[in-house]
């Protein structure tokens, strides 16, 4: 892809299998706000990006071409060919076929694994507005300020906060893992330093060690911020759409479900799992509400 700064705003004019919407709203990431149609403002990697798009070009603010090179390339991850990843996921599978076609434009990010981490413990039996919600409170009251936005407590910056604390901002149970979670961080029990030695069943053993970390929030946070693509998160939403589309709606354990996904998409489980996810949720399958494409 072809990029260039101009009045310190980088601009890719022919960004390809690039939609912003897909890629923020397919449930990855909860630091966006949504201000236009393809215009969003995203807080990661201690920075505020403003970011609109316009068919296949790409603007984003303020950056500098350097520091798209050293942070947002990497972080959309530019340059993987999502061309070939949605053609071997799709082959000879018509449904993965339409899912890819209906959410070209999706893209795995590369979240930074402690923030990643945090905030999928946050999202447990959550919904979105309010994982959002408490993630910008505990921003507000522990993170620096970027202007009007606050950027994620470092562990630092939040070692001190205590459960009642962490409660105070309205996370109800999650609070004490939260808690749990800094500790073991703050002790080197879970040390996420070492995550590109550690193999993918290492890293999950690890990550098992906090308190109310499951398989579900585990994959999320190997899949979105330490690059596991061949990890397939499976929560009751794509429990009942893995069970409508591939297994006649039959009820499917999840084990099952990862031994299908692992079969049938091996290293690129993943992005799969995306695809099925935003097409999925999109047009309601599943659901006795399904719309029609």
């Amino acid at each position: 892809m072809k990029y260039y700064e101009l009045n310190n705003t980088l601009i890719i004019e022919d960004a390809d299998c690039f939609n912003i919407e897909e890629i923020l709203e397919c449930g990855q990431c909860f630091r966006f706000e949504k201000l236009g149609e393809l215009e969003y403002k995203i807080i990661a990697y201690g920075k505020v990006l403003y970011i609109k798009q316009e068919g296949n070009k790409v603007e984003m603010y303020p950056c500098s071409e350097s520091e798209y090179e050293s942070i947002w390339k990497n972080y959309f991850d530019m340059d993987r060919d999502y061309n070939e990843i949605k053609e071997k996921v799709s082959e000879n599978d018509e449904i993965m076929k339409k899912a890819t076609e209906y959410a070209g434009g999706i893209r795995i990010l590369n979240q930074e694994p402690y923030e990643c981490l945090m905030s999928f413990i946050i999202s447990q039996n959550n919904n979105i507005p309010r994982i959002k919600g408490i993630i910008s409170r505990m921003a507000e009251k522990y993170g620096k300020k970027a202007g009007d936005d606050h950027l994620f407590p470092t562990l630092e910056e939040i070692k001190c906060a205590s459960e009642e604390d962490l409660f105070s901002l309205r996370m109800g149970f999650r609070a004490k893992y939260i808690r749990d979670c800094i500790d073991k961080l703050l002790s080197g029990e879970v040390n996420l330093g070492e995550i590109d030695e550690m193999s993918t069943e290492e890293l999950l053993k690890m990550l098992l060690k906090i308190k109310g970390v499951g398989q579900k929030v585990a994959d999320c946070t190997m899949l979105f911020s330490m690059g596991r693509r061949e990890v397939f998160p499976t929560d009751v939403w794509v429990k009942r759409v893995m069970e409508h589309l591939y297994f006649r709606g039959e009820d499917t354990n999840i084990k099952d479900i990862h031994a299908f996904a692992k079969e049938k998409w091996g290293e690129l489980a993943g992005y799969a799992q995306q695809y099925l996810f935003y097409y999925a949720r999109s047009l309601k399958i599943g659901t006795d509400k399904e719309k029609k494409q």
